[in-house]
This record gives C-alpha cells, structure tokens and sequence, in this order.
C-alpha cells in the first residue's frame, strides 16, 4: 500500500529522534534504518534528511561528531537531553492525534 507523502512528513522529526534514541547514527544509516524498518513506508531523500537533521542540530535536540565507519569519516548524530524531552512531547501528541482520529473514523 502507498501512503500519502502528506501522512509521512510531518512526523520525520519524531521517527529521527526515535531511531537516534537507541543508538547514534550517521546519515545514511538513518534512512537504510527507517526503510527497512518501515517496509518502505518511509523512504526519506538525502534532501530531505540533511536540512532536517541541521534543524534539529540548530534547535539543540541533537549534536554530531566525526567518526570512522568502514574505513569513511562520517558525521554521526546523537540526540541530547532536550532532544528526549521533544521526542516525548512529540509522541504524546502523536498519540493524542492517532486516538482522535481512530475515534472519528469508528476504529477506537
């Protein structure tokens, strides 16, 4: 099944901090990660990834450091402590906004 483009992009934010919340990440790996994880429900462009990791960066939810990975220096990403705080507020409202939505097309 293909879902919308619309359905997927406001929460890129959340799915990011979730998967840096288990371990550190370089770029690339973020988005083999989230396709494999998601049966390609999120396949996540280079465009895309890079302005929002900055973002993040910029916003104080993540840091980065260089790193040696198969021989490559790539920049690794770590979510910080008020990048764990904006993950929970993010998934509260995610689930607040899933609940609603179940309880107005009769699923909940």
């Amino acid at each position: 099944m293909i879902v919308s483009r619309n359905l997927v992009s406001g929460n890129t934010s959340m799915l990011l901090l979730k998967l840096l919340s288990e371990k550190d990440m370089y770029g690339y790996e973020m988005i083999d990660t989230l396709a494999k994880r998601s049966n390609n429900i999120f396949e996540l462009k280079v465009g895309t990834l890079y302005p929002l990791l900055h973002s993040l960066m910029q916003s104080g939810y993540l840091s980065g450091y260089d790193r040696e990975a198969n021989g490559k220096l790539r920049k690794y990403y770590q979510i910080t402590p008020g990048g764990r705080k904006y993950l929970e507020r993010l998934v509260e409202e995610w689930n607040t906004y899933v609940n609603a939505v179940g309880v107005m097309i009769g699923g909940v």
